[in-house]
Protein backbone atom coordinates (compact mmCIF):
# COMPACT_ATOMS: atom_id res chain seq x y z
CA UNK A 1 0.00 0.00 0.00
CA UNK A 2 1.54 3.56 -1.01
CA UNK A 3 -0.26 6.65 0.57
CA UNK A 4 0.83 9.93 -1.60
CA UNK A 5 -0.06 13.54 -0.16
CA UNK A 6 -0.86 16.39 -2.14
CA UNK A 7 -3.51 19.32 -2.26
CA UNK A 8 -7.06 18.60 -1.92
CA UNK A 9 -8.74 20.46 -3.98
CA UNK A 10 -12.23 18.80 -4.36
CA UNK A 11 -13.91 16.61 -1.64
CA UNK A 12 -15.05 13.77 -1.46
CA UNK A 13 -13.86 10.04 -1.69
CA UNK A 14 -13.88 7.58 -4.64
CA UNK A 15 -12.78 4.13 -4.78
CA UNK A 16 -11.93 2.46 -7.85
CA UNK A 17 -9.11 0.85 -10.54
CA UNK A 18 -6.85 3.17 -12.13
CA UNK A 19 -6.78 4.90 -15.35
CA UNK A 20 -3.14 5.95 -15.57
CA UNK A 21 -2.40 8.91 -18.64
CA UNK A 22 0.40 9.70 -19.85
CA UNK A 23 1.95 6.16 -19.77
CA UNK A 24 -1.34 4.66 -20.36
CA UNK A 25 -3.66 6.11 -22.68
CA UNK A 26 -6.19 3.71 -22.40
CA UNK A 27 -8.02 1.50 -19.92
CA UNK A 28 -6.55 -2.72 -18.88
CA UNK A 29 -9.79 -4.29 -19.01
CA UNK A 30 -8.98 -6.68 -16.76
CA UNK A 31 -6.21 -7.77 -14.06
CA UNK A 32 -6.15 -11.53 -13.93
CA UNK A 33 -6.72 -14.30 -16.28
CA UNK A 34 -8.25 -17.82 -15.74
CA UNK A 35 -5.69 -20.59 -15.07
CA UNK A 36 -6.98 -22.87 -18.11
CA UNK A 37 -5.83 -19.77 -20.47
CA UNK A 38 -2.42 -18.92 -19.06
CA UNK A 39 -0.53 -20.83 -22.12
CA UNK A 40 -3.05 -18.83 -24.30
CA UNK A 41 -2.27 -15.46 -23.11
CA UNK A 42 1.38 -16.31 -22.96
CA UNK A 43 0.93 -17.03 -26.53
CA UNK A 44 -0.88 -13.74 -26.86
CA UNK A 45 2.18 -11.85 -24.96
CA UNK A 46 4.56 -12.89 -27.40
CA UNK A 47 2.67 -12.53 -31.07
CA UNK A 48 2.08 -8.57 -29.31
CA UNK A 49 5.94 -8.41 -28.59
CA UNK A 50 7.02 -9.55 -31.60
CA UNK A 51 4.60 -6.82 -33.64
CA UNK A 52 5.97 -4.63 -31.16
CA UNK A 53 9.93 -5.55 -32.35
CA UNK A 54 8.66 -5.37 -35.72
CA UNK A 55 7.70 -1.47 -35.73
CA UNK A 56 10.54 -0.66 -33.28
CA UNK A 57 12.45 -1.96 -36.36
CA UNK A 58 10.60 -0.47 -39.08
CA UNK A 59 11.00 3.06 -37.10
CA UNK A 60 14.76 2.48 -36.40
CA UNK A 61 14.82 1.83 -39.84
CA UNK A 62 12.90 4.90 -40.94
CA UNK A 63 14.88 7.49 -38.50
CA UNK A 64 18.19 5.88 -40.02
CA UNK A 65 17.60 6.96 -43.39
CA UNK A 66 16.58 10.16 -42.74
CA UNK A 67 17.88 11.57 -39.83
CA UNK A 68 20.91 9.75 -38.84
CA UNK A 69 22.18 6.66 -37.36
CA UNK A 70 22.08 8.43 -34.22
CA UNK A 71 18.50 8.92 -34.12
CA UNK A 72 18.04 4.94 -35.17
CA UNK A 73 19.68 4.60 -31.95
CA UNK A 74 16.58 5.71 -30.30
CA UNK A 75 14.66 2.81 -32.02
CA UNK A 76 17.73 0.53 -31.15
CA UNK A 77 17.73 0.65 -27.55
CA UNK A 78 14.41 0.11 -27.78
CA UNK A 79 14.60 -2.76 -29.22
CA UNK A 80 17.14 -4.32 -27.26
CA UNK A 81 14.72 -3.70 -23.99
CA UNK A 82 11.75 -6.09 -25.76
CA UNK A 83 14.04 -8.28 -26.74
CA UNK A 84 15.10 -8.79 -23.33
CA UNK A 85 15.13 -12.17 -22.18
CA UNK A 86 15.13 -10.95 -18.66
CA UNK A 87 12.08 -8.70 -19.27
CA UNK A 88 10.29 -11.26 -20.94
CA UNK A 89 10.93 -13.92 -18.09
CA UNK A 90 9.36 -11.46 -15.48
CA UNK A 91 6.11 -10.93 -17.42
CA UNK A 92 5.47 -14.40 -17.94
CA UNK A 93 6.21 -15.29 -14.07
CA UNK A 94 3.58 -12.88 -13.28
CA UNK A 95 1.11 -14.77 -15.75
CA UNK A 96 1.89 -18.13 -14.58
CA UNK A 97 2.33 -18.07 -10.78
CA UNK A 98 -0.17 -14.79 -9.97
CA UNK A 99 -2.68 -15.44 -12.92
CA UNK A 100 -1.93 -11.69 -14.34
CA UNK A 101 -3.09 -10.62 -17.45
CA UNK A 102 -0.57 -10.37 -20.25
CA UNK A 103 -1.82 -6.26 -20.37
CA UNK A 104 -1.13 -5.83 -16.16
CA UNK A 105 1.87 -7.93 -16.10
CA UNK A 106 3.25 -6.14 -18.54
CA UNK A 107 2.31 -2.73 -16.98
CA UNK A 108 3.50 -3.71 -13.55
CA UNK A 109 7.06 -5.24 -14.64
CA UNK A 110 7.60 -1.89 -17.12
CA UNK A 111 6.73 0.37 -14.23
CA UNK A 112 8.70 -1.32 -11.61
CA UNK A 113 11.92 -0.55 -13.95
CA UNK A 114 10.89 3.11 -15.20
CA UNK A 115 10.92 3.41 -10.81
CA UNK A 116 14.34 1.87 -10.11
CA UNK A 117 15.52 4.48 -13.29
CA UNK A 118 14.19 7.48 -11.52
CA UNK A 119 15.54 6.42 -8.60
CA UNK A 120 19.24 6.48 -9.07
CA UNK A 121 19.64 10.09 -8.85
CA UNK A 122 20.95 10.28 -12.33
CA UNK A 123 19.43 12.71 -14.54
CA UNK A 124 19.74 11.14 -17.59
CA UNK A 125 19.18 7.43 -16.84
CA UNK A 126 15.77 9.36 -14.88
CA UNK A 127 14.81 10.59 -18.41
CA UNK A 128 14.84 7.01 -19.95
CA UNK A 129 12.06 5.94 -17.74
CA UNK A 130 10.35 7.80 -20.30
CA UNK A 131 11.58 5.79 -22.72
CA UNK A 132 10.31 2.64 -20.86
CA UNK A 133 6.53 4.20 -20.52
CA UNK A 134 6.89 4.74 -24.44
CA UNK A 135 7.41 1.09 -24.83
CA UNK A 136 4.48 0.31 -22.21
CA UNK A 137 1.83 2.03 -24.42
CA UNK A 138 3.42 0.13 -27.78
CA UNK A 139 3.10 -3.56 -25.68
CA UNK A 140 -0.39 -2.25 -24.42
CA UNK A 141 -1.43 -1.14 -28.08
CA UNK A 142 -0.87 -4.51 -29.54
CA UNK A 143 -1.84 -6.57 -26.53
CA UNK A 144 -5.22 -4.76 -26.68
CA UNK A 145 -6.08 -3.78 -30.25
CA UNK A 146 -9.41 -2.88 -30.89
CA UNK A 147 -10.31 -3.96 -27.58
CA UNK A 148 -8.63 -0.97 -25.62
CA UNK A 149 -10.93 1.88 -23.89
CA UNK A 150 -10.04 5.23 -24.80
CA UNK A 151 -10.29 8.20 -22.27
CA UNK A 152 -13.29 9.65 -24.65
CA UNK A 153 -15.11 6.22 -24.65
CA UNK A 154 -15.17 4.54 -21.23
CA UNK A 155 -17.61 2.38 -20.49
CA UNK A 156 -16.68 1.36 -16.51
CA UNK A 157 -15.58 3.74 -13.78
CA UNK A 158 -11.89 4.55 -13.56
CA UNK A 159 -9.93 6.86 -11.36
CA UNK A 160 -7.86 9.14 -13.54
CA UNK A 161 -4.62 9.66 -12.44
CA UNK A 162 -2.22 11.97 -15.12
CA UNK A 163 0.85 14.34 -14.86
CA UNK A 164 -1.38 17.00 -15.48
CA UNK A 165 -5.30 17.49 -16.73
CA UNK A 166 -5.59 20.99 -18.35
CA UNK A 167 -8.72 22.51 -17.80
CA UNK A 168 -10.42 21.67 -21.51
CA UNK A 169 -9.47 18.01 -20.53
CA UNK A 170 -11.30 18.10 -16.67
CA UNK A 171 -14.12 19.87 -18.44
CA UNK A 172 -14.63 16.79 -20.91
CA UNK A 173 -14.47 14.44 -18.82
CA UNK A 174 -17.40 12.12 -18.09
CA UNK A 175 -18.82 12.51 -14.27
CA UNK A 176 -20.44 8.56 -14.93
CA UNK A 177 -17.56 7.07 -15.65
CA UNK A 178 -14.70 9.14 -13.97
CA UNK A 179 -14.72 8.44 -10.18
CA UNK A 180 -11.87 11.17 -9.38
CA UNK A 181 -8.99 12.10 -10.30
CA UNK A 182 -5.23 13.13 -9.36
CA UNK A 183 -2.41 14.84 -10.63
CA UNK A 184 1.29 15.21 -10.19
CA UNK A 185 0.84 18.99 -10.84
CA UNK A 186 -1.52 21.78 -10.20
CA UNK A 187 -2.35 24.13 -6.94
CA UNK A 188 -5.16 24.14 -4.62
CA UNK A 189 -6.77 27.54 -6.95
CA UNK A 190 -5.49 26.12 -10.27
CA UNK A 191 -8.54 26.32 -12.93
CA UNK A 192 -8.27 22.88 -13.29
CA UNK A 193 -9.22 22.62 -9.33
CA UNK A 194 -12.16 24.69 -9.46
CA UNK A 195 -13.59 23.00 -12.35
CA UNK A 196 -12.88 19.48 -10.16
CA UNK A 197 -15.28 21.12 -7.63
CA UNK A 198 -17.95 22.21 -10.00
CA UNK A 199 -17.97 18.46 -11.97
CA UNK A 200 -18.44 17.56 -8.11
CA UNK A 201 -15.45 15.21 -9.29
CA UNK A 202 -13.44 14.14 -5.66
CA UNK A 203 -9.68 15.41 -7.09
CA UNK A 204 -6.28 15.60 -5.47
CA UNK A 205 -3.71 17.67 -6.99
CA UNK A 206 0.40 18.34 -6.68
CA UNK A 207 1.19 15.38 -5.46
CA UNK A 208 4.62 14.97 -6.83
CA UNK A 209 5.84 12.42 -9.27
CA UNK A 210 4.00 8.82 -8.31
CA UNK A 211 2.80 7.63 -11.66
CA UNK A 212 5.68 5.38 -12.20
CA UNK A 213 4.05 3.81 -8.73
CA UNK A 214 0.60 2.62 -10.27
CA UNK A 215 -0.15 0.40 -13.10
CA UNK A 216 -3.14 0.67 -14.92
CA UNK A 217 -6.16 -1.40 -13.25
CA UNK A 218 -4.67 -1.02 -9.72
CA UNK A 219 -7.34 -0.30 -6.71
CA UNK A 220 -6.72 3.29 -5.98
CA UNK A 221 -8.62 5.99 -3.36
CA UNK A 222 -8.90 9.49 -3.73
CA UNK A 223 -9.29 11.33 -0.49
CA UNK A 224 -10.92 14.65 -1.68
CA UNK A 225 -11.07 16.21 1.85
CA UNK A 226 -7.45 15.48 3.29
CA UNK A 227 -5.45 15.30 0.08
CA UNK A 228 -4.52 11.68 -0.03
CA UNK A 229 -3.98 9.21 -3.04
CA UNK A 230 -3.74 5.28 -2.00
CA UNK A 231 -2.59 3.12 -4.34
CA UNK A 232 -3.54 -0.62 -4.05
CA UNK A 233 -5.45 -0.40 -0.39
CA UNK A 234 -5.28 -3.25 1.76
CA UNK A 235 -8.46 -4.39 3.44
CA UNK A 236 -8.83 -2.47 6.69
CA UNK A 237 -7.93 1.04 4.73
CA UNK A 238 -10.69 0.02 1.78
CA UNK A 239 -13.08 -0.69 4.68
CA UNK A 240 -12.89 2.41 6.50
CA UNK A 241 -12.76 4.65 3.31
CA UNK A 242 -15.99 2.81 2.50
CA UNK A 243 -17.60 4.02 6.06
CA UNK A 244 -16.57 6.99 5.76
CA UNK A 245 -17.59 7.56 2.11
CA UNK A 246 -20.80 6.25 3.40
CA UNK A 247 -20.63 8.94 6.42
CA UNK A 248 -20.77 11.52 4.10
CA UNK A 249 -22.77 10.84 1.89
CA UNK A 250 -25.28 10.88 4.58
CA UNK A 251 -24.74 14.17 6.14
CA UNK A 252 -24.91 15.73 2.41
CA UNK A 253 -28.03 13.64 1.66
CA UNK A 254 -29.52 15.38 5.20
CA UNK A 255 -28.46 18.96 4.03
CA UNK A 256 -29.92 18.84 0.94
CA UNK A 257 -32.90 18.36 2.38
CA UNK A 258 -32.36 21.37 4.35
CA UNK A 259 -31.87 23.30 0.85
CA UNK A 260 -34.59 25.33 0.44
CA UNK A 261 -34.81 26.93 3.77
CA UNK A 262 -33.26 30.30 4.43
CA UNK A 263 -29.77 30.87 4.86
CA UNK A 264 -30.24 33.21 8.20
CA UNK A 265 -28.46 33.60 11.05
CA UNK A 266 -29.31 32.79 14.38
CA UNK A 267 -30.38 36.19 15.53
CA UNK A 268 -32.35 37.04 11.85
CA UNK A 269 -29.64 38.24 9.51
CA UNK A 270 -29.85 37.36 6.38
CA UNK A 271 -26.78 35.90 4.85
CA UNK A 272 -27.37 35.75 0.89
CA UNK A 273 -25.45 32.38 -0.56
CA UNK A 274 -25.45 32.25 -4.05
CA UNK A 275 -23.44 29.44 -6.69
CA UNK A 276 -20.21 29.72 -8.82
CA UNK A 277 -20.82 28.24 -12.34
CA UNK A 278 -18.76 27.36 -15.39
CA UNK A 279 -21.71 25.57 -17.28
CA UNK A 280 -25.41 26.35 -17.83
CA UNK A 281 -26.06 23.00 -16.80
CA UNK A 282 -24.94 23.91 -13.36
CA UNK A 283 -27.45 26.58 -12.83
CA UNK A 284 -30.38 23.59 -12.01
CA UNK A 285 -27.61 22.19 -9.33
CA UNK A 286 -27.63 25.59 -7.52
CA UNK A 287 -31.38 25.97 -7.60
CA UNK A 288 -31.44 22.53 -6.59
CA UNK A 289 -29.47 23.31 -3.19
CA UNK A 290 -31.37 26.79 -2.67
CA UNK A 291 -28.65 28.67 -3.70
CA UNK A 292 -30.40 33.02 -3.80
CA UNK A 293 -28.99 32.86 -7.34
CA UNK A 294 -25.33 32.97 -9.53
CA UNK A 295 -22.77 34.84 -7.90
CA UNK A 296 -19.91 34.22 -10.13
CA UNK A 297 -20.99 32.82 -14.09
CA UNK A 298 -17.42 31.96 -15.60
CA UNK A 299 -18.20 32.56 -19.10
CA UNK A 300 -14.99 31.66 -20.44
CA UNK A 301 -15.60 27.95 -20.24
CA UNK A 302 -17.73 28.53 -23.22
CA UNK A 303 -14.65 28.34 -24.83
CA UNK A 304 -12.71 25.93 -23.54
CA UNK A 305 -12.96 22.33 -25.15
CA UNK A 306 -13.68 23.61 -28.52
CA UNK A 307 -11.46 24.97 -31.15
CA UNK A 308 -14.52 26.67 -32.73
CA UNK A 309 -15.46 30.68 -32.76
CA UNK A 310 -18.19 31.67 -30.29
CA UNK A 311 -20.75 33.77 -31.59
CA UNK A 312 -23.55 35.95 -30.13
CA UNK A 313 -26.04 33.62 -30.69
CA UNK A 314 -23.72 30.94 -28.79
CA UNK A 315 -23.38 33.60 -25.99
CA UNK A 316 -26.88 34.40 -25.86
CA UNK A 317 -28.12 30.94 -25.81
CA UNK A 318 -25.92 29.83 -22.71
CA UNK A 319 -26.84 32.92 -20.85
CA UNK A 320 -30.86 32.74 -21.79
CA UNK A 321 -30.38 28.97 -20.15
CA UNK A 322 -29.20 30.02 -16.69
CA UNK A 323 -31.49 32.94 -16.32
CA UNK A 324 -34.12 30.44 -17.27
CA UNK A 325 -33.00 28.03 -14.54
CA UNK A 326 -33.07 30.96 -11.91
CA UNK A 327 -35.68 32.69 -12.77
CA UNK A 328 -36.01 35.82 -10.40
CA UNK A 329 -32.23 35.92 -8.56
CA UNK A 330 -29.78 38.11 -9.50
CA UNK A 331 -27.10 36.14 -12.15
CA UNK A 332 -23.26 37.25 -12.06
CA UNK A 333 -22.26 37.14 -15.74
CA UNK A 334 -18.59 38.13 -15.39
CA UNK A 335 -16.67 38.53 -18.59
CA UNK A 336 -13.91 36.63 -20.25
CA UNK A 337 -11.04 35.69 -18.15
CA UNK A 338 -9.04 34.01 -20.96
CA UNK A 339 -5.37 33.78 -20.63
CA UNK A 340 -3.16 31.83 -18.41
CA UNK A 341 -4.00 27.80 -17.88
CA UNK A 342 -7.12 28.97 -20.06
CA UNK A 343 -6.33 29.67 -23.43
CA UNK A 344 -8.90 28.13 -26.13
CA UNK A 345 -6.74 26.84 -29.64
CA UNK A 346 -8.58 28.91 -31.98
CA UNK A 347 -7.06 32.11 -30.19
CA UNK A 348 -3.73 30.78 -28.98
CA UNK A 349 -2.29 33.18 -31.30
CA UNK A 350 -2.95 36.13 -29.48
CA UNK A 351 -1.29 35.39 -26.51
CA UNK A 352 2.48 35.76 -24.68
CA UNK A 353 4.32 32.62 -24.40
CA UNK A 354 6.67 33.86 -21.67
CA UNK A 355 7.12 32.60 -18.22
CA UNK A 356 4.88 34.74 -16.74
CA UNK A 357 1.28 34.24 -17.84
CA UNK A 358 -0.32 35.01 -14.73
CA UNK A 359 1.06 38.62 -15.16
CA UNK A 360 0.21 38.31 -19.31
CA UNK A 361 -2.29 38.91 -21.36
CA UNK A 362 -5.58 37.61 -19.26
CA UNK A 363 -9.07 38.68 -17.96
CA UNK A 364 -9.93 42.37 -19.36
CA UNK A 365 -6.71 42.75 -20.92
CA UNK A 366 -8.09 40.38 -23.19
CA UNK A 367 -11.17 41.72 -23.10
CA UNK A 368 -9.74 45.58 -24.34
CA UNK A 369 -7.31 43.97 -26.80
CA UNK A 370 -9.67 42.30 -28.99
CA UNK A 371 -13.10 44.58 -28.85
CA UNK A 372 -14.54 42.94 -31.47
CA UNK A 373 -14.90 39.91 -29.01
CA UNK A 374 -15.70 41.74 -25.64
CA UNK A 375 -18.53 43.70 -27.94
CA UNK A 376 -19.82 40.08 -29.00
CA UNK A 377 -20.13 38.75 -25.57
CA UNK A 378 -21.63 42.20 -24.44
CA UNK A 379 -23.80 42.11 -27.02
CA UNK A 380 -25.55 38.82 -25.83
CA UNK A 381 -25.46 39.54 -21.65
CA UNK A 382 -27.10 42.70 -22.53
CA UNK A 383 -29.79 41.04 -24.79
CA UNK A 384 -30.43 38.01 -22.50
CA UNK A 385 -30.79 40.30 -19.32
CA UNK A 386 -33.87 41.46 -20.41
CA UNK A 387 -35.92 38.68 -18.87
CA UNK A 388 -33.97 38.79 -15.57
CA UNK A 389 -32.16 40.38 -13.04
CA UNK A 390 -28.32 40.35 -14.95
CA UNK A 391 -24.93 41.99 -12.96
CA UNK A 392 -21.93 42.47 -15.21
CA UNK A 393 -19.19 41.88 -13.79
CA UNK A 394 -15.62 42.57 -15.08
CA UNK A 395 -12.92 40.58 -13.82
CA UNK A 396 -8.80 41.45 -12.91
CA UNK A 397 -9.30 45.15 -13.10
CA UNK A 398 -6.33 46.58 -12.26
CA UNK A 399 -6.48 50.44 -12.82
CA UNK A 400 -9.43 53.18 -13.21
CA UNK A 401 -8.27 53.52 -16.86
CA UNK A 402 -9.51 49.72 -17.73
CA UNK A 403 -12.65 49.79 -15.70
CA UNK A 404 -13.52 53.37 -17.77
CA UNK A 405 -12.27 51.72 -20.76
CA UNK A 406 -14.96 49.14 -19.97
CA UNK A 407 -17.46 50.99 -19.19
CA UNK A 408 -17.33 52.84 -22.81
CA UNK A 409 -17.04 49.71 -24.56
CA UNK A 410 -20.69 48.39 -23.02
CA UNK A 411 -22.22 52.11 -23.57
CA UNK A 412 -21.18 51.69 -27.51
CA UNK A 413 -22.85 48.61 -27.36
CA UNK A 414 -25.87 49.58 -25.99
CA UNK A 415 -25.72 52.32 -28.52
CA UNK A 416 -25.65 50.10 -31.40
CA UNK A 417 -28.29 47.55 -30.24
CA UNK A 418 -30.72 51.06 -29.74
CA UNK A 419 -29.37 51.72 -33.26
CA UNK A 420 -30.38 48.21 -34.80
CA UNK A 421 -33.73 48.37 -33.03
CA UNK A 422 -32.81 45.45 -30.51
CA UNK A 423 -34.19 44.42 -27.38
CA UNK A 424 -32.10 44.73 -24.28
CA UNK A 425 -31.45 45.58 -20.65
CA UNK A 426 -30.47 49.58 -20.59
CA UNK A 427 -29.61 49.83 -16.35
CA UNK A 428 -27.81 46.87 -15.55
CA UNK A 429 -25.75 47.04 -12.75
CA UNK A 430 -22.17 46.67 -13.53
CA UNK A 431 -19.34 45.62 -10.89
CA UNK A 432 -15.77 44.64 -11.02
CA UNK A 433 -13.79 41.74 -9.46
CA UNK A 434 -11.16 42.71 -6.62
CA UNK A 435 -7.86 40.39 -7.21
CA UNK A 436 -5.72 42.78 -7.51
CA UNK A 437 -4.03 44.65 -4.38
CA UNK A 438 -3.79 47.41 -6.58
CA UNK A 439 -7.45 47.57 -6.75
CA UNK A 440 -7.77 46.76 -2.80
CA UNK A 441 -5.71 49.95 -2.12
CA UNK A 442 -7.68 51.94 -4.41
CA UNK A 443 -11.01 50.23 -3.25
CA UNK A 444 -12.73 53.29 -2.24
CA UNK A 445 -12.00 55.18 -5.47
CA UNK A 446 -13.61 51.88 -7.21
CA UNK A 447 -16.59 52.26 -5.41
CA UNK A 448 -17.67 55.49 -6.91
CA UNK A 449 -17.47 54.14 -10.05
CA UNK A 450 -19.41 50.10 -9.92
CA UNK A 451 -22.60 49.30 -8.44
CA UNK A 452 -20.88 46.26 -6.67
CA UNK A 453 -17.88 44.33 -5.92
CA UNK A 454 -17.03 40.92 -5.52
CA UNK A 455 -13.77 39.39 -4.35
CA UNK A 456 -12.18 36.80 -6.09
CA UNK A 457 -10.08 35.35 -3.55
CA UNK A 458 -8.02 32.80 -5.44
CA UNK A 459 -6.23 35.39 -7.81
CA UNK A 460 -5.93 37.70 -5.06
CA UNK A 461 -4.20 35.67 -2.18
CA UNK A 462 -2.36 34.86 -5.23
CA UNK A 463 -1.03 38.68 -6.38
CA UNK A 464 -0.34 39.75 -2.63
CA UNK A 465 1.83 36.68 -1.29
CA UNK A 466 3.74 36.07 -4.69
CA UNK A 467 2.61 32.53 -5.11
CA UNK A 468 1.36 31.00 -8.41
CA UNK A 469 -1.57 29.09 -7.35
CA UNK A 470 -0.93 26.15 -10.05
CA UNK A 471 2.71 25.58 -8.84
CA UNK A 472 2.39 23.11 -5.66
CA UNK A 473 6.21 23.98 -4.77
CA UNK A 474 4.83 27.26 -3.84
CA UNK A 475 1.61 25.79 -1.75
CA UNK A 476 2.55 26.67 1.20
CA UNK A 477 3.22 30.32 0.72
CA UNK A 478 -0.18 30.51 -0.79
CA UNK A 479 -2.97 30.58 2.11
CA UNK A 480 -6.21 32.27 2.40
CA UNK A 481 -5.94 32.17 6.40
CA UNK A 482 -2.54 34.68 5.76
CA UNK A 483 -3.62 37.80 8.18
CA UNK A 484 -2.96 40.14 5.14
CA UNK A 485 -5.70 39.03 3.03
CA UNK A 486 -7.70 38.94 5.87
CA UNK A 487 -7.04 42.66 6.24
CA UNK A 488 -7.30 42.87 2.99
CA UNK A 489 -11.10 41.63 2.87
CA UNK A 490 -11.61 44.13 6.17
CA UNK A 491 -10.37 47.10 3.90
CA UNK A 492 -12.70 46.40 0.69
CA UNK A 493 -15.63 45.19 3.01
CA UNK A 494 -15.20 49.21 4.46
CA UNK A 495 -15.05 50.87 1.48
CA UNK A 496 -17.92 48.88 -0.14
CA UNK A 497 -20.28 49.97 3.30
CA UNK A 498 -18.67 53.48 3.25
CA UNK A 499 -20.38 54.11 -0.76
CA UNK A 500 -23.72 51.81 0.07
CA UNK A 501 -22.76 48.50 -2.14
CA UNK A 502 -22.58 45.49 -2.15
CA UNK A 503 -20.11 43.12 -1.55
CA UNK A 504 -19.22 39.12 -2.33
CA UNK A 505 -16.49 36.89 -1.66
CA UNK A 506 -16.67 34.27 -4.50
CA UNK A 507 -13.31 32.76 -4.41
CA UNK A 508 -12.14 28.99 -2.96
CA UNK A 509 -12.00 30.72 0.65
CA UNK A 510 -16.02 31.35 0.51
CA UNK A 511 -16.53 27.12 -0.02
CA UNK A 512 -14.55 26.58 2.98
CA UNK A 513 -16.43 25.90 5.78
CA UNK A 514 -13.66 27.17 8.32
CA UNK A 515 -13.35 30.53 6.96
CA UNK A 516 -17.41 31.23 6.71
CA UNK A 517 -17.87 32.50 10.47
CA UNK A 518 -15.02 34.93 9.93
CA UNK A 519 -16.04 36.43 6.77
CA UNK A 520 -19.86 36.83 8.08
CA UNK A 521 -18.15 38.57 11.36
CA UNK A 522 -15.93 40.71 8.75
CA UNK A 523 -19.40 42.17 7.16
CA UNK A 524 -20.23 39.78 4.49
CA UNK A 525 -23.73 39.32 3.75
CA UNK A 526 -22.99 37.87 0.36
CA UNK A 527 -21.24 34.69 -0.16
CA UNK A 528 -20.98 32.77 -3.66
CA UNK A 529 -19.60 29.37 -3.37
CA UNK A 530 -19.48 25.79 -5.53
CA UNK A 531 -22.53 24.32 -6.29
CA UNK A 532 -21.57 21.10 -3.87
CA UNK A 533 -20.73 23.69 -0.90
CA UNK A 534 -24.01 25.96 -0.89
CA UNK A 535 -25.95 23.11 1.72
CA UNK A 536 -23.40 22.75 4.12
CA UNK A 537 -22.28 26.92 3.66
CA UNK A 538 -26.24 27.77 4.92
CA UNK A 539 -26.21 25.30 7.67
CA UNK A 540 -23.25 27.18 9.39
CA UNK A 541 -24.67 30.39 8.87
CA UNK A 542 -28.06 28.85 10.40
CA UNK A 543 -25.96 27.35 13.48
CA UNK A 544 -24.27 31.51 13.89
CA UNK A 545 -24.67 34.74 15.50
CA UNK A 546 -23.70 38.09 14.29
CA UNK A 547 -21.79 38.82 17.67
CA UNK A 548 -20.37 34.93 17.56
CA UNK A 549 -19.01 35.77 14.07
CA UNK A 550 -17.50 39.42 15.09
CA UNK A 551 -15.60 37.91 18.13
CA UNK A 552 -14.24 35.02 16.15
CA UNK A 553 -12.92 37.90 13.25
CA UNK A 554 -12.01 40.08 16.03
CA UNK A 555 -9.50 37.02 17.58
CA UNK A 556 -8.33 35.85 14.36
CA UNK A 557 -7.31 39.15 13.51
CA UNK A 558 -5.16 39.23 16.25
CA UNK A 559 -2.95 36.33 15.46
CA UNK A 560 0.14 37.03 13.77
CA UNK A 561 0.71 33.97 11.26
CA UNK A 562 -1.67 31.87 8.80
CA UNK A 563 -1.32 28.54 10.45
CA UNK A 564 -2.35 30.35 13.56
CA UNK A 565 -5.63 31.62 12.20
CA UNK A 566 -5.95 28.72 10.01
CA UNK A 567 -6.19 26.20 13.89
CA UNK A 568 -8.14 28.73 15.57
CA UNK A 569 -10.69 28.87 12.99
CA UNK A 570 -10.66 25.01 12.99
CA UNK A 571 -11.14 24.70 16.21
CA UNK A 572 -14.24 27.38 16.19
CA UNK A 573 -16.14 25.66 13.34
CA UNK A 574 -15.89 22.40 15.67
CA UNK A 575 -17.79 24.07 18.33
CA UNK A 576 -20.16 25.38 15.63
CA UNK A 577 -20.78 22.47 13.07
CA UNK A 578 -19.04 19.46 14.50
CA UNK A 579 -20.14 16.85 12.02
CA UNK A 580 -18.72 19.64 9.20
CA UNK A 581 -14.98 19.19 10.14
CA UNK A 582 -13.50 16.63 8.09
Amino acid sequence: MIVKQGIAVSPGVAIGQALALGAEEFRIPRRFVRVDAVDTEIERLHTALDNVCKEIARNEELATDRLGQQYGAIFGAHLQMVRDPKLLSEIEELIRKRHFSPEFASSQVLHRYAKELQSLGNKYLAERAADIFDLERSVLRHLLGERREELSQLMTPVIVLAHNLTPSETAALDKKNVLGFATEIGGHTSHTAILAGALEIPAVVGVGQFLADVSGGDMVIIDGDHGEIIIDPDEDCLERYRHTEERSKSVAERLLLLGPQVSETRDGVRIKVMGNIEFPEEAEACKARGADGVGLYRTEFLYLGTNEERTEDDHYQAYRKVIETIGDAPVVIRTLDLGADKVPGSMRQMFSTGDNPELGLRSIRVSLHDQTLFKTQLRAVLRAAVDGDVRIMFPLVSSLIELRQAKMILRDVKEDLEEQGIPFARNTPVGIMVEVPAVALLAEDFAREVDFFSIGTNDLIQYTLAADRSDPVVSKYYNSADPSIIRIVRMVVAAASSRGISVTVCGQMSSDPKFIPLLVGLGLRHLSVTPQAIPEIKEIIRHLTIPQAEEIASRAQQLELARDVETFLRGELNKICPELVK
